[in-house]
């Protein structure tokens, strides 16, 4: 039996702040005990972690990336290996990515071919949702199998006509069988039909940069099938994740949804928090890095954010990591602003922008640990393993020095893309240690994982609603 000691840190969960020593027995939290206890004072360990002055959390879990994703003719940059690597660094311990199943294959074929690109070579524990690119009456059946297995979400895309849409009658059926089997629908919320429409009309009046993919994609074509996917889920008496919310107008309807008691959740990204339209405006073709789906908004949506982060009308802060070199692959949309590919990195940097969110006044530290740890981990069935620090969950804790200064830059990120999209911006927080299953992976800001350490994790249902 291994034994570890954590001692004299801040212990920070989303139920509670507390000077506590950390006790962790062969990959598992033990025991906490305050710092001055004798209880804590008695504990031996094969190894002792100072965590004086420094927060200790729970690891990062999120639950929208991308990697290896196919989409416009190229892949996103980040493999398993360099993803989840690049994860650790910013103090996340588990991610749930998206198997894809191929319009006219078997969900389980889509869900098999994940498996093999993950499997051995995670640094981080993982976990897949399924994207149902084809909804019918064989793949409404292999949810339930999916289901029983550990799979127990599925998005659907009301945008991207030709490539993974799905219409209305689609949308109901899957909601249903959702309702029936517990599975959990998210939702890709735009109005992809008339943002074709858009599209297209923009690009034969010549307007062709980046910017162009924002005033296209309408913050009220967001809001309408935001409302449109809480119209069908009441219909099919069913739950809902929608997911990467950017609008003010959006947020307001998933207000309204959770104001009448409805089982509807939103998250957010942050890009939406941080960045904004101005980003995509940037000359000389620098706006494609930028460019994502829902797109960036003009900055006065990002008070709405906040605010919904703040009020729980929105639950958690993922952040849809979908990384593409500017060269060689934004760069197959020069000219056509629609040929861009959709997708931004952001894995290692949620939870230090989230830090920054505290340090700016936005939100208090259990909050914090909650909208980026503890309610991804019960939204999709992973709490009490993850998410918390508590007798008997998954050692997965960070040591957060809170008053370390840091410049966001490609130039020291691990990310597998060639900038980043918050270059040169200095916040305040940074992770210094990482245990995943009480294992060290980063030591002190030096990395000592590995590929394969990673495990994947079957999960439970959404714990919101049982």
């Amino acid at each position: 039996m291994t034994r570890t000691v954590i001692r004299g840190g801040l212990v920070i969960t989303a139920a509670e702040e507390t000077h506590a020593d950390v006790l962790i027995e062969d990959g598992k939290v033990a025991a906490l005990a305050a710092s001055d206890s004798d209880c804590a004072r008695g504990w031996s360990a094969d190894r002792t972690i100072d965590a004086a002055g420094k927060y200790v959390i729970p690891g990062g879990v999120d639950p929208h990336t991308h990697m290896e994703m196919p989409f416009g003719g190229t892949f996103a940059a980040d493999t398993f290996e360099t993803g989840t690597r690049a994860a650790a660094w910013g103090g996340t311990t588990t991610i749930v990515d998206f198997a894809i199943q191929t319009a006219g294959h078997a969900l389980r074929e889509g869900l098999d071919a994940w498996h093999l690109k993950a499997g051995g070579n995670c640094a981080i524990d993982y976990a897949f949702h399924m994207i149902l690119s084809d909804v019918n009456d064989s793949s409404l059946k292999e949810m339930d199998l999916l289901v029983d297995e550990g799979c127990t979400s599925f998005k659907l895309f009301m945008a991207y006509p030709g490539v993974f849409y799905s219409d209305d009658g689609q949308i109901l059926r899957a909601m249903q069988r959702g309702a029936a089997n517990g599975g959990l629908i998210m939702m890709h919320a735009e109005n992809g039909i008339a943002i074709d429409v858009l599209v297209e009309q923009a690009l034969a009046a010549g307007r062709t940069d980046p910017r162009y993919h924002g005033e296209v994609r309408k913050a009220l074509l967001e809001a309408e099938a935001t409302h449109r996917a809480i119209q069908l889920a009441r219909v099919a008496g069913a739950p809902l994740y929608v997911v990467h919310v950017s609008a003010e107008e959006a947020v307001a309807e998933l207000a309204q949804a959770r104001d009448k008691g409805l089982p509807v959740f939103g998250e957010t990204c942050p890009q939406y928090l941080f960045l904004s339209t101005d980003n995509l405006a940037e000359p000389d073709f620098e706006g494609a890095k930028y460019v994502c789906s829902t797109p960036l908004r003009p900055r006065e949506h990002q008070a709405a954010l906040w605010r919904g982060l703040r009020t729980n009308d929105l639950q958690v802060v993922s952040t849809d990591h979908c990384p593409f070199c500017f060269t060689g692959q934004k760069e197959l949309g020069r000219g056509d602003f629609s040929k861009i590919p959709n997708g931004m990195p952001g894995v290692e940097n949620r939870m230090d922008l989230l830090h920054q969110a505290v340090v700016d006044s936005h939100m208090s530290r259990r909050r914090w640990i909650e909208i980026a740890c503890a309610t991804p981990a019960r939204m999709f069935g992973l709490y009490p393993k993850k998410g918390t620090i508590a007798p008997g969950a998954d050692a997965d804790i960070v040591i957060y020095d809170p008053m370390a200064q840091q410049t966001i830059s490609a130039e020291t990120h691990h990310m597998n893309v060639d900038y980043s999209a918050y270059e040169g911006k200095q916040i305040t927080g940074q992770v210094e240690t990482v245990l995943s299953r009480g294992v060290t992976v980063i030591d002190q800001r030096q990395y000592t994982g590995r590929a394969g350490h990673g495990q994947y994790i079957p999960r439970d249902t959404c714990q919101y609603l049982t």
